[in-house]
């Protein structure tokens, strides 16, 4: 089944960020990652603790993202890590882990992330998408490429839409990381439903 997780992003919010949350989680998703890159490390914790009732009452999977004491001082299963953290995770701290995914961006970066015990990985960008502006998408290629080439599951992220979901499928992605839709759109149940 593929599968649709939600890239957090406040700046791109219309409303109250948990209000987005709250819905986000209503419309059933497969995991929200909470990503906030803006954010110290003391307010990030501040934030996820929000989050994390949210989804927890909702039974919604939260990935906590990039800050490693946090996702462990709050008892967080889940973590997604640039490499560059990936590879500075000891092995002690990488079996705190229940899923632990790494942001790839090349073959090299696919095959490195899956050595140092990656549950998963996104790979992207695939298509061209304003977070990106003027880095044109790496395409349907690089992600069949990857995904041939690991034997864990590989995410596309970067501009993937319902209309283009079916190209990333078949290049056997197991699903997408979206943002800037799931932030902005008015309807979030009336989008999730979009990809069934």
């Amino acid at each position: 089944m593929f599968k649709i997780v939600c890239v957090t992003n406040r700046a791109l919010c219309k409303e109250e960020f948990l209000t987005r949350i709250e819905r986000i989680a209503n419309a059933e998703v497969d995991a929200i990652v909470l990503r906030e890159k803006d954010l110290s490390e003391e307010e990030y914790e501040k934030l996820a603790v929000n989050v994390m009732k949210i989804c927890e009452n909702r039974k919604v999977r939260l990935i906590l993202h990039n800050f490693t004491q946090t996702a462990i001082k709050l008892n967080a299963r889940y973590l997604h890590l640039p490499l560059s953290k990936l590879r500075e995770l000891s092995e002690y701290d990488r079996k705190k882990f229940s899923l632990l995914g790494a942001s790839c961006h090349s073959i090299a970066d696919a095959k490195e992330a899956e050595s140092l015990g990656s549950s998963y990985i996104t790979a992207g960008h695939i298509f061209n998408t304003n977070s990106k502006k003027g880095i044109p998408g790496r395409g349907i290629p690089f992600l069949k490429e990857i995904c041939d080439l690991v034997s864990i599951p590989v995410y596309a992220i970067g501009g993937i839409t319902p209309n283009n979901a079916a190209k990333v499928k078949n290049a056997g992605a197991s699903g997408a990381f979206v943002m800037g839709d799931f932030m902005r759109c008015s309807d979030v149940s009336e989008f999730v439903r979009q990809w069934e």
